[in-house]
């Protein structure tokens, strides 16, 4: 009975925490940091918004102030589900979100992109055009090389610098990723024993407990540090978002 009780007190707060966003833009392009000028705004905007249209693929772009040490990714993939970014139906969505303080960047894939646009091509777009302008502070430059090699590759058309020989041979590549997941499970497995032994509970009673518990401190960020500028233009033709659903696809990188 103590047990149970401890257990119920333990999951009450940690529903009580939520995540706050800025509200739903009306453009593709929002920069809440004022780092770009309001022609490369636009320039940029024009660009996505007839793609947008040729091709049903909306690729958004949010740049941020700071997130204060918020995880980019996890913030990426709640901001792209709550603003609802790709095509209903399709959720052909893409975010390129740019955090200048922490100077941080994050591509994120909609569901329906994820086979086209994927981890590793996105990394590879991080890697080969957001990096090395965004270290000669040509953060205009470096998200126009982005959003143009994303549109490439929906179109099938993106290569890339990068080659064959980069790649770790998939033999190799998959022997280390169970070796590193292996040692993950050795260590987690580790922790709930211990856990369990010290609340007298079972193993995987304590081993739901401690995922809910980590699950929940990851949306207990409540502060929204976007900054007080942007640019607040009109929607320059854009007619809105209404997709969603980020399944946890995409990569990062810092400059």
């Amino acid at each position: 009975m103590k047990n149970l009780l401890f257990i119920f007190l333990l999951a009450i707060p940690f529903g009580s925490f939520s995540q706050e966003f800025p509200a739903r833009s009306n453009r593709l392009v929002t920069d809440y940091s004022n780092t770009l000028s309001t022609s490369d705004v636009q320039s940029l905007e024009n660009k996505l918004v007839a793609y947008d249209r040729e091709s049903s693929v909306q690729i958004a772009i949010v740049i941020m102030k700071t997130l204060d040490g918020y995880p980019i990714d996890d913030y990426a993939f709640q901001l792209g589900e709550k603003w609802g970014i790709g095509q209903a139906g399709t959720n052909t969505g893409a975010l390129i979100l740019v955090s200048m303080e922490e100077r941080k960047m994050w591509i994120a894939t909609g569901y329906g992109l994820e086979a086209t646009l994927t981890d590793a091509m996105s990394k590879r777009i991080i890697e080969n055009e957001m990096k090395p302008r965004f270290r000669n502070d040509d953060y205009a430059g470096g998200l126009a090389a982005a959003s143009d090699a994303i549109i490439q590759v929906t179109k099938g058309e993106y290569q890339g610098n990068g080659g064959a020989e980069e790649q770790a041979p998939p033999i190799a590549a998959f022997l280390f990723i169970l070796l590193v997941f292996g040692i993950i499970w050795l260590i987690k497995a580790k922790q709930v024993r211990d856990y369990s032994r010290v609340n007298h509970i079972g193993f995987w009673a304590a081993w739901m407990l401690l995922n809910s518990a980590s699950r929940s401190h990851r949306g207990s960020f409540s502060s929204f540090s976007g900054g007080s500028g942007g640019f607040s233009g009109g929607g320059g033709g854009f007619g809105g978002f209404g997709g969603g659903s980020f399944g946890g696809g995409g990569a990062g990188g810092s400059w």
